[in-house]
């Protein structure tokens, strides 16, 4: 059997009627960008998030960049980011001329611990941007007072957990600002990139809205210096059929979670994801920890099951980052999950069967033996 780590076609082959005639009615309209299907997907996305307003954006790293913009933070700014997460959370906040202020993960969940936020806040942080990595919630309940207390805005890098709940309210609901991504492999996943922001905040909106259309509501009137950060309507549209379909394919993808969790239980040198009562993941990713992460990959690409790596590198040790000198050990824990994450094939087009083969791989793996024992003790 060949496994690949995500089938883009399978989604398009499922709708293809609809998509094809969403497509069809764009085309026809004469209308690419600023049309009716951004402004109704607009409309559909925030109320899916259960929020007042949503502005389309161009990418997930356009919407995390264009809220920090429109909160007014910039040049000398600290934000405090996850140190386990991709780098467009940090590039993000570079490229506002702020700067990213790293936070080691908790070691459950591997979202940022807000247990170690308030020994980071100085006198120049003005936002936490934590990230529902995975597609497991940050625990935004302990993260909110904090931020209240010292004045702090939240910006959710929620580019991963589009549906997720968070004590039984959907990721957006109630944000201030909650950046979303709609990248083809992302659970809601357009034919190219594309982004969105949710909030509660109309004024923040409207900002955003001048931000991604160079400061300009009314042609050639342009209220401030903007930017081209724009979805265009057959994204828009795309992404109308998908969103009738996302609480059922991410129901197919706990489905598959759970298969994982019931089979890979118990096995030595494996750890694998444990939400917490409160979180319903999207499930975005399922990403186990091998104590032998290298050999039980090889393994798996034997058998025919393709896997990937979220993420090899930490951001702090990226050459893009390395003039901010934080050195190898400044954060063990991002480092120990550089070496030892393995993200298994997950998605609503994975068959039962495919999620079998999976892990009767991992249990025939040398890296992993079932020896009633869940798990290996991990140390920093």
């Amino acid at each position: 059997m060949d496994v690949a780590f995500l089938d883009l076609s399978a989604a398009y082959l499922e709708l293809r009627a609809d998509i094809d005639q969403a497509c069809q009615r764009v085309l026809g309209s004469g209308r690419y960008l600023h049309g009716p299907e951004n402004e109704a997907f607009e409309k559909e996305f925030a109320t899916y998030c259960e929020n007042a307003y949503c502005v389309t954006v161009g990418s997930g790293c356009d919407a995390l960049e264009l809220s920090l913009l429109a909160l007014g933070i910039g040049r000398g700014d600290e934000v405090i980011v996850p140190s386990h997460t991709f780098i467009a959370t940090w590039l993000a906040v570079s490229k506002v001329g702020a700067i990213p202020v790293p936070v080691e993960p908790d070691q459950v969940t591997y979202t940022l611990d807000p247990g170690l936020v308030e020994q980071a806040i100085t006198p120049r942080t003005v936002a936490i941007l934590p990230v529902h990595l995975y597609g497991h919630p940050a625990d935004l309940d302990v993260l909110r007072p904090i931020a209240e207390r010292y004045g702090l805005a939240i910006v959710e890098d929620a580019a991963q957990a589009v549906g997720a709940r968070h004590r039984g309210r959907r990721i957006g609901a109630g944000s201030t600002a909650a950046a979303f991504s709609f990248y083809p492999g992302k659970n809601l996943g357009a034919m190219g990139d594309g982004g969105a922001v949710v909030t509660t905040d109309a004024a923040l909106a409207r900002r955003i809205r001048l931000l991604r259309n160079y400061g300009s509501t009314e042609k050639y009137v342009h209220e401030i210096r903007g930017t081209n950060a724009r979805l265009d309507e057959l994204q828009a549209a795309v992404l109308r059929v998908k969103l009738t379909h996302l609480d059922e394919w991410n129901t197919r993808r706990s489905a598959v979670a759970a298969i994982y969790r019931a089979e890979l239980q118990g096995l030595l040198g494996i750890v694998t994801p444990e939400p917490l009562p409160w979180a319903e993941p999207a499930w975005h990713l399922y990403v186990l920890r091998a104590q032998d992460r290298d050999l039980v990959m090889r393994d798996l690409e034997a058998a025919g099951v393709h896997t990937l790596i979220h993420y090899p590198t930490p951001v702090h040790l990226s050459p893009a980052y390395a003039d901010m000198e934080l050195r190898k050990g400044a954060f063990p824990i991002a480092e120990a999950l550089s070496r030892e994450v393995l993200s298994l094939p997950i998605g609503p087009h994975l068959s039962t069967a495919a999620a079998n083969h999976i892990v009767a791989a991992i249990a025939r793996s040398s890296g992993a033996k079932r020896l009633g024992d869940a798990g290996f003790e991990v140390r920093y």
